[in-house]
This record gives structure tokens, C-alpha cells and sequence, in this order.
């Protein structure tokens, strides 16, 4: 599978879909395009990562970052359709404890309706 980025906006919130693998080689482009996302307004992100095959150091590295910026902007990012195995990646390196993950759009919505002042 090819390392794609996609991105819609739903009730608020801007879907970001990746595909592929996210390590050494793709998280550079990954990092310019949730830049550049953010660049456009998009502030409450919320990752699906469904399709993602692989997650490396880099590419969490990527997200931490992006995380971090997110909320100096008053902004949020959170994640959906994590599989088993990046799942594990986000458990083992205690990421959970600062990064949500959802079951689907639809809690992600809800999550984020619920939070909105």
C-alpha cells in the first residue's frame, strides 16, 4: 500500500485519513501535510489511522509535534480506527496517556460537541 494523506472536515472537525506506512521515509511528508492543514484553519484534527500498516519512532515523533502545536493554538487532535498494532505502538510508549482514541467518527463527534464551550 502507497503512503497517502487525505483530509475532509466534518461537524468541525478535520478527518485526516493515512495510509500506508508512517516511518523514517514518509513522516517528513506527513509532517507537511498536518502543517499545512493547520496552516488552513483546520485546529481540531482528529487522525484516522485505519489504514495505517506501520507506526515507527519517527512517526510518532510527527504526531507528538503536532499535538504540541495543536494545543499552543488552542487546538485538539485525537484518533480513530487504530489497530491492534498501533494500538501497541501508542500503549508501550504510555501515549495514551495524552492522546484519545476513539472507536469511531461518530465519538470522536461526540467527544468534541461535548467539550465545545
Amino acid at each position: 500500500m502507497d503512503f497517502a494523506v487525505e483530509h475532509r472536515v466534518e461537524k468541525g472537525l478535520t478527518v485526516v485519513k493515512i495510509s500506508g506506512e508512517i516511518d523514517v521515509f514518509t513522516s517528513p511528508r506527513l509532517r507537511e501535510e498536518l502543517l499545512g492543514i493547520i496552516d488552513s484553519g483546520g485546529l481540531h484534527l482528529v487522525i484516522d489511522l485505519g489504514e495505517v500498516t506501520f507506526l515507527d519512532s519517527t512517526g510518532l515523533g510527527v504526531l507528538v509535534g503536532i499535538y504540541h502545536r495543536l494545543r499552543a493554538r488552542d487546538g485538539s487532535m485525537s484518533f480513530m480506527g487504530v489497530n491492534d498494532r498501533v494500538r501497541r505502538v501508542f500503549h508501550v510508549t504510555q501515549l495514551t496517556k495524552i492522546f484519545v482514541l476513539h472507536r469511531s467518527l461518530e465519538d470522536a463527534i461526540a467527544a468534541h460537541e461535548a467539550a465545545a464551550p
